[in-house]
């Protein structure tokens, strides 16, 4: 097995979602803190990592004393992104589209004076290619339905999913339809942070059929 990555001060987005490996992230940036992180980042490739927030909100809120800033916290696992597409339509602003890479783990974590946090993180192994199993092919199966009825109603360029689409891949199924779906917080990070595909893809089949959705 290659050696796992390690990063030493990588640039955190603390967000109010979790991104999931091979997926797509639509980002407006106007705090001063990230606009420099992503014109960095866009010019040079650079990873920068997301992470879900257990507290505190996206854009940094003061304190109601007017001492400083709230209290952020976010969770240990998160997933790298990198700029794919990049506009700044006014002064102020970036719009960005990011893909989506492999998962880390947070070693530690420091918030810089101007309230950008950085961490050292150690990669995650990236999810073992496992073919769909029959008994879950409906999943799948709903999944592609669903994306072409999207592409039907609002076009290719406008789906949240982008390709390469691999229907046959435990991974990368579930992973679609958990950014798709409406899941509590935590349970979207946790099942992010599953080791095993098949099972992460057995735990949305159930809660598909649970919730009567698409048919499955």
């Amino acid at each position: 097995m290659a050696d796992l990555l390690t990063l030493q001060s990588l640039p955190l987005f603390p967000l109010n979602t979790v991104l999931y490996p091979g997926g797509s992230l639509q980002l407006q940036i106007f705090e001063v803190r990230y606009l420099d992180l992503i014109g960095r980042c866009h010019k040079t490739g650079a990873p920068f990592g997301v992470v879900s927030l257990t507290q505190g909100q996206e854009v940094r809120s003061p304190e109601p004393s007017g001492e400083g800033f709230a209290n952020e916290a976010f969770v240990d696992i998160g997933t790298l992104a990198t700029v794919a597409e990049f506009s700044a339509p006014q002064a102020g602003l970036m719009v960005v589209r990011c893909t989506a890479g492999e998962r880390f783990r947070i070693t530690r974590r420091e918030r810089l004076k101007h309230g950008l946090w950085v961490a050292d993180v150690q990669g995650l192994p990236a999810d073992r290619a496992v073919p769909v199993p029959d008994d879950l092919k409906a999943v799948a199966q709903a999944l592609e339905s669903l994306l072409d009825s999207l592409r039907e109603r609002h076009g290719a360029a406008q789906l949240p999913v982008q390709a390469p689409y691999r229907f046959d891949d435990c991974a990368w199924v579930a992973n679609r339809w958990c950014e798709l779906l409406q899941l509590p917080p935590e349970l979207r990070q946790g099942l992010m942070q599953l080791d095993n595909p098949l099972l992460r893809l057995e735990l949305v089949g159930d809660f598909l059929n649970r919730h009567g959705i698409a048919g499955v």
